[in-house]
């Protein structure tokens, strides 16, 4: 099992969220976060500078079973992508073990119902 964080901006979470639903993932997290990039610098709208280091973005968290890792990543960079510095960034971390507490299944078969694999 991975745990996928990609980091993305704000005005493309809905072509992500899309893009994820039509791969077969169907639950993720995702948080409002904040960040600094390597630009910095002020931008003006309507006569008012505004600093643009610091930037909104949006935090997806998804743990996925070894066979949706590479599908899941595909999904996020083809939705997330604009081609300009700021697109994000997706890390994969190993997950060692999950549990489903209402019926204490552990491991792949936690992440998904065994009914639907049939």
């Amino acid at each position: 099992m991975k745990k996928i964080e990609a980091i993305i901006r704000r005005t493309k979470f809905e072509d992500v969220r899309d893009a994820l639903l039509a791969a077969d993932i169907e639950w993720f997290s995702y948080y409002d976060v904040r960040g600094i990039g390597k630009m910095r610098e002020g931008r003006i709208y309507r006569g008012v500078v505004y600093d643009t280091s610091i930037i909104e973005r949006i935090l997806v968290s998804i743990v996925v079973r070894e066979k949706n890792v590479e599908k899941t990543i595909k999904a996020i960079c083809d939705a997330a992508y604009t081609g300009e510095i700021g697109d994000g960034r997706i890390f994969v971390i190993p997950v060692e073990d999950a549990i489903r507490i209402r019926t204490g299944e552990r491991g792949d078969i936690s992440l998904y119902n065994a009914e639907q694999e049939k």
